[in-house]
């Protein structure tokens, strides 16, 4: 598997629009945070989790080869407005590219983005090719497991999800204010667990730095990232806070399972390379 995180921001990312704060106007490219969402390679599949509002930058800057499905955490804007810009990889592709998410939120996209299936692709008429799947439990895709999580983000009810190819695991919960314990037993002794990180003081809906710890250790994976952090996150200074384990992600950061090699490697490469083989999504 590859993980490659495409943005670790908050929904108003940083620098935040107006701010001259230490964070903001930092030289440390670690500090600049696209909205969070990322891209998983695995089992023959590419995957997109979040079509966040910077995805064509993402796309286009972390040099992204695949898109053959699209996993939506919740329906917030900083998670999925930049959904059309999968019309590209369709055109590309040559074909449809499926968007599995919770009902609730697959409600929420057919609203918001509407003309997709009011205005289907024809001549003239340039839209994403999608077909809306409601999550209603595991599944897989090629040669990945993929397993829902219920967490709670303040009073949105927001997925998570645990992949698995072979013996390879990675959680991922990028927005969290609590976890339920089952969600909790389901990610202990992952490879690697990505979780929410917002900042150090409460929020009603995100989890502190110190909660993130706290429920990291809890989960014990083998090495652990933070993502989703505000312009009160300096980059350097976190790390330097952190327990070994935990590391906090930035934009560009790559996570490698290698065969061997059962501590993911991670680098920041320019580009995303194609994974060995391609996948296509059931009609």
């Amino acid at each position: 598997m590859r993980l490659v995180f495409l943005g670790t921001g908050t929904s108003v990312g940083v620098p935040m629009i107006g701010c001259g704060c230490a964070v903001c106007t930092s030289a440390d490219p670690r500090n600049r945070r696209r909205r969070t969402s990322a891209y998983l390679q695995g089992g023959g599949v590419s995957l997109v989790v979040d079509t966040a509002p910077d995805f064509r930058d993402q796309v286009l800057t972390f040099g992204v080869p695949r898109v053959d499905a699209v996993l939506f955490t919740h329906s917030h804007a900083d998670h999925i407005f930049g959904f059309d810009d999968i019309r590209r990889f369709n055109l590309m592709q040559g074909g449809l590219i499926p968007a599995y998410a919770s009902a609730e939120t697959v409600a929420d996209l057919k609203r918001v983005f509407n003309y997709v299936i009011t205005e289907p692709p024809s001549a003239g008429r340039y839209r994403p090719r999608t077909e809306f799947r409601v999550i209603a439990g595991p599944w897989r895709m090629g040669g990945l497991e993929i397993e829902p999580l219920d967490v709670v983000h303040g009073h949105t009810r927001t997925l998570g999800f645990l992949f698995r190819e072979g013996n390879r695991t990675l959680g991922y919960v990028p927005d969290c204010s609590e976890m339920p314990p089952a969600t909790l037993e389901r990610l202990r002794g992952a490879d690697v667990m990505v979780l929410d990180a917002l900042r150090e003081k409460p929020h009603p809906t995100h989890l502190t730095v110190a909660d993130s710890v706290a429920l990291l250790e809890r989960i014990g994976a083998r090495k652990s990232y933070m993502v989703h952090m505000n312009h009160e996150v300096d980059h350097a200074g976190l790390e330097a806070s952190l327990p070994d384990r935990i590391r906090a992600a930035y934009d560009g950061l790559t996570l490698e399972w290698r065969e061997g090699f059962p501590e993911p490697l991670a680098r920041s490469p320019k580009s995303v390379s194609a994974p060995p083989t391609s996948f296509a999504p059931d009609p």
